[in-house]
């Protein structure tokens, strides 16, 4: 997959999207970034980052069906779980 300037932006949206709605902690670095922003679209109610997870398959010809892992958006624990903070660090109980 090619990451160009259009796919970044979609990238970096989506991201800020996900950590505010999901507290879901996804770095660009990721080797499965996509995939997990794409997991994680699965669970939003909101039909702005649904878009954006779709304009992401788009750009990354990755299936959103592919990415679909209920609780676990590949080893990163989702908002379903409780969340504490410690430390100014969010511990996932």
């Amino acid at each position: 997959m090619e990451l160009n300037k259009e796919v970044l932006d979609c990238m970096k949206n989506l991201r800020r999207r996900l950590r505010e709605e999901l507290a879901v902690d996804i770095r660009l670095s990721q080797q499965d970034a996509v995939t997990a922003m794409l997991s994680a679209c699965l669970l939003s109610n909101d039909q702005q980052t649904r878009d954006l997870g779709l304009r992401l398959a788009q750009l990354s010809d990755t299936p959103m069906a592919e990415a679909a892992t209920p609780h676990h958006a590949n080893g990163i624990h989702l908002a379903s779980t409780s969340v504490r903070v410690y430390r100014g660090q969010r511990v996932y109980a």
